[in-house]
Order: structure tokens, then sequence, then C-alpha cells
């Protein structure tokens, strides 16, 4: 369904009426969809709140500004963000070490820095991003979801396995009866009404901390406004909004893959940032997309606008400070349950299958394996694009570089010898191709064609320079012939500038 249906200028002027305006499925879809995402969300806001050091409320209005904001200002309709333990991790120590007043400082410099980035086109960067990478990110996210789940199923009570395995059943079976519900928010409706009604003893979403009971208020980080908070806060700021765009994309980059639509990655990239600085401003921890629930949202519930994003965060507050009493009573098996289904959904099955294993290059293995290890090793998915697109480059650079191929013919006359030059010329590939030639047999005149390769960059320039000066000394002349128009510019541009003249 296009982004544009359910755009803010949509909402706002009402010219393009959004799909869920006009077809009651698609509606309750959203609406449901909605509900599911707010009930996941309250649990991991809350355990972010706690790596962050800061109350759970922190999270909790964290991951409702957010939600609601980025339905209006972002570029990928569905999507969900909120609190992340990413951006827990990152500004955790400014909190522990300057306090709380630093903390929210940092959260609205973020995002001011994202809308920067966003508008100097960092988005545009995603293009790089190969398709190994992008499959180990998705397995890696698959797998910390599903270890995020552990530490709830152990030394835990033994009627938590059993209340799992119920949860995972009815998600799996319940979809071939009806799909007019989603079997997640069954799932956790009968579960709670399970152990409530049998007064089963669980952990439950109240054991995580205490609920909110009223709307955040907005006001300014009580911190100096002195040159000395700034150099203080920037570094954490800029870390948090590197983190955040680079999660946020991916996930963004994700859904467009799943639900086959493009959506704007520098509107998204402004849109976090927006959405920081509201929530900064709120009193919140900051965020940006969450993938466990955006998972949920669009692969399990089938939400696919912009109204499953706002009622996410708005159903959660009311959650929150209308029915705090019930929704602490929500075991947390049933939740577990709900995130191991998203866990099994998310992982690319199809990427580890030996037929596919058999097939697949080894280079596009390692990546894959590279981006997972990293990831999982760090809990930071961000380290682990960065790492596997390293790896990606040099595993492509490794390849190429042995595309360049130089064979000679000699004239008949024998005045005169013709290499010939085919591949990609860059720094990597150039690197031998001053050995190629026979500097000290071949006759006075030596034609290099080059009208089957291409001159990436100056380390090729500048070999060919070397191979001139080469012949030149001794009393030889070179003519380059076939380039084609690119290299012919930059070769013009930089011959005899790198190496000091022939």
């Amino acid at each position: 369904m296009p982004s544009s249906a359910s755009s803010p200028a949509a909402w706002l002027r009402g010219s393009r009426r959004p799909s869920w305006l006009s077809d009651p499925k698609v509606l309750r879809t959203e609406v449901l969809a909605g509900l599911v995402v707010a009930l996941a969300l309250i649990p991991e806001a809350i355990s972010f709140s706690i790596i962050a050091g800061v109350d759970p409320a922190v999270g909790l209005f964290a991951s409702f500004t957010m939600a609601v904001t980025i339905a209006v200002v972002g570029g990928r309709p569905a999507m969900i963000s909120a609190a992340t333990g990413a951006v827990a991790l990152v500004i955790a120590p400014l909190n522990r070490e300057h306090g709380f007043g630093h903390l929210v400082a940092a959260v609205i410099l973020a995002g001011v820095f994202q809308i920067i980035l966003g508008a100097l086109g960092v988005a545009g960067l995603m293009r790089f991003v190969p398709r190994s990478v992008m499959v180990g990110f998705v397995n890696s996210l698959a797998v910390l979801i599903f270890m995020a789940q552990v530490p709830e199923m152990t030394d835990v009570p033994w009627p938590v396995y059993p209340l799992i395995a119920a949860g995972l059943a009815l998600m799996v079976f319940f979809p071939k009866v009806t799909t007019v519900v989603p079997a997640p928010l069954v799932s956790i409706v009968i579960l709670t009404v399970l152990t409530v009604a049998a007064g089963i003893a669980v952990p439950t979403v109240g054991d995580k901390g205490d609920l909110p009971s009223s709307l955040p208020v907005p006001g300014l980080p009580d911190v100096p406004f002195t040159p000395d908070t700034l150099t203080t806060v920037a570094p954490y700021a800029l870390a948090m909004a590197l983190v955040g765009l680079m999660e946020s994309l991916m996930t963004a980059k994700l859904v467009d893959d799943i639900t086959d639509t493009h959506s704007s990655k520098t509107r998204e990239s402004v849109g976090q940032g927006v959405a920081n600085i509201v929530t900064g401003f709120l009193g919140g921890m900051g965020g940006c997309a969450m993938i466990g629930q955006t998972m949920i949202n669009v692969r399990v519930s089938g939400a696919r606008t912009r109204l499953s994003t706002f009622l996410a965060g708005a159903f959660l507050m009311v959650l929150c400070i209308a029915f705090g009493p019930i929704v602490s009573g929500i075991p947390m098996a049933a939740l577990v349950a709900v995130m191991i289904m998203v866990s099994v959904a998310t992982f690319d099955w199809h990427s580890v299958a030996p037929k596919t294993l058999r097939r697949m290059p080894a280079g596009e293995i390692t990546v894959m394996v590279i981006t997972v290890v990293c990831v999982v090793a760090t809990h930071n998915l961000a380290i682990g694009v960065v790492v596997g697109s390293i790896a990606a480059t040099v595993v492509f650079a490794k390849r190429v570089a042995h595309l360049a191929e130089v064979t000679a013919v000699t004239d008949p006359d024998g005045g005169t010898v013709v290499y010939r030059v085919t591949g990609e010329l860059f720094f990597a590939s150039s690197n031998d191709l001053v050995g190629r030639f026979d500097y000290a047999t071949d006759p006075g005149r030596i034609v290099i064609d080059l009208s089957a390769a291409h001159i990436w960059d100056a380390s090729s320039v500048a070999a060919l320079d070397a191979v001139e000066t080469k012949y030149a000394q001794r009393g030889k002349t070179v003519e380059i012939t076939g380039l084609n128009e690119p290299s012919a510019r930059i070769h013009e541009t930089l011959s005899g500038e790198l190496t000091g003249g022939h």
C-alpha cells in the first residue's frame, strides 16, 4: 500500500483519504495491531529504562511520544519507534555520571543531529549495505529477540513453561480458525484470564516496575546551558543519533522488503530526529525503530498504515493510566511466547538451508556470519551492520582485484606491441599492473588498449603513469587508447600529477 496514502498531509487536509477510513477491514487490522504492539511495548520499555538507570515511567513516556510523533512525521508507515535497548546502552553512562537532566539534553541534541544528518542525505548510504549484510542483520535480530526472552524462562516457577507452550500453540493454530483477531492478542488475553482465574503464581508485567498514572509534562532539561554542558552531552548525543538512525533505516528497509513498498529514508531520518526532540522535551529517554515490535505489527498482525503506529503509542498510555492494574496482571509468559513467535518468523530460514549454502559464494556466507556474530557478541545491531559492510567491501575488493587481465600482441613488423587491459582498474587491481609489462625487451612503441577496462581512482592513474615512466626511461614511447569518457576524464585530470611527471 503506498505510503502517501497515509501521509501527514492526508491526516491534516483530508485531500487523500487513508485506506483505513474507507475500509473497515483495514481499520480493524490497524486497531488490533496497535493494541497488540502496545501490550508488547510495556515490559520492553520498562526493561530498557532499567538499563538506562531511569524510572520505568521514563521509558514508557518515550515509547508513547516516539510512536505517536513518528506516526505523523516518519517516512515508513507501520514501523514502530519507541525506547530501545541500543539507545539505553548509549546514554546509560551519561545518566550514571551526570544525572537525568544531561540525559534529556542528550536526547534533544541527538534529535537535532538526526535532522541534520537526514538533511545531508545520510540515508543514501543505505544503498551500500549489501544483501548478505541485510540477511545477517535479520538473522541476528531474530537471535537477539530470542535471547532477550531467555531470562524470562530462567529460574521461574514451572507453570511458566506450559503457559509459553500454550501461547505458542494458540498463535500457530488460531489463525487456521480465523484471522479476524490477531493470534497474539488472543494468546495474551486467554493466558491472562487463565492465570488470574486459576490463581497461578507466575511473573507478571507488574513485577517489571510501576506503570505511570498520568501523562508526561513538557519542560526544559534541568542542566546549566553552558558550553561545558554541550561538550559533555554532544558525544553521547552523536552516538545515539548514529545508532538510532542505523537501526531505524535498516528496519525501514526490512519493512519495505516485507510489504513490497518504498519509503522515504530521508524523511524517516528527519522524522526520527523530530520524534526524539519531542520525546526529550517531554522527559523521555529517546529511542528509535523497534525491530521486534515492528515485526509484530507488520508481519504477525498485518498492519500497513500509520494508524497502527499511532495507536500503539496511544494505547500504551491508555493501558498504563486507565487499565494499569489489569495490565500489571498480564503474565510475562504470554509476552515471551509472542516474542518467540516473532523471532521464528523473523529469521530467514532459507538463508541457512543446505541447498542455499551449497550455491552461495563463500564470501557471501562469511559476511553473513560475521554480521551475526558481531551483533550477537555486542548486542548492537549498528556495530554488526558496520563491520559486516566493511567485511563485504573487503570480500568484493579481493574478488574484483583479480579481474584485471593484461594480454600482449606484437605487430608483425616487430616495431609495436599492443597490451590489451581488461577489467576494472582501482586501488586493489591496479597494484599489480606495473609488473605486467616487459619493459626491457618490448619494441620502441607500446600501445596500451583500455577499451575493455575502466579507470575508477587515482591509484590506477598513478599505475599507468608509472608504466609510462619506466618505458620513457628506456627511450620508448607509450600510447594509451580506448578510454571511455569517465576514464578519459579522470586520466586527463590526474595524469602526471601523481608521480611527479613522466
